[in-house]
């Protein structure tokens, strides 16, 4: 991935991020604070914004996914425990000719 491509999807997360907040934000503003009020908001408009979200949720996943077909590295804390570990090819060879 270039630094570009790099750029590009930074941005592109950033945009996604400010749309789920703006969104989210829009909604908590018009929710009424009595539950027994009705919406203003009409059951479309209701709709079209549970999409919208969806559609955020659903690039999101897209980006993480493409994100992790560049970065085949996982961080590591530095206490864990490995679960590898190398064995050099003359101890394989060693272990072969005895067996034989």
């Amino acid at each position: 991935m270039s630094e570009h491509d790099d750029y590009l999807i930074k941005k592109e997360k950033r945009i996604l991020e400010a749309m789920r907040k703006t969104l989210s934000s829009v909604v908590k503003d018009v929710t009424p604070s009595n539950s027994s009020l009705k919406s203003p908001l009409t059951q479309s408009t209701t709709d079209d914004i549970i999409m919208c979200f969806g559609l955020i949720t659903a690039r999101e996943q897209e980006i993480e996914q493409q994100l992790k077909k560049f970065n085949h590295q996982k961080p590591h804390f530095t206490d864990e425990v490995k679960t590898t570990h190398s064995v050099s090819l003359d101890s394989l060879k060693a272990t072969l000719k005895k067996s034989d």
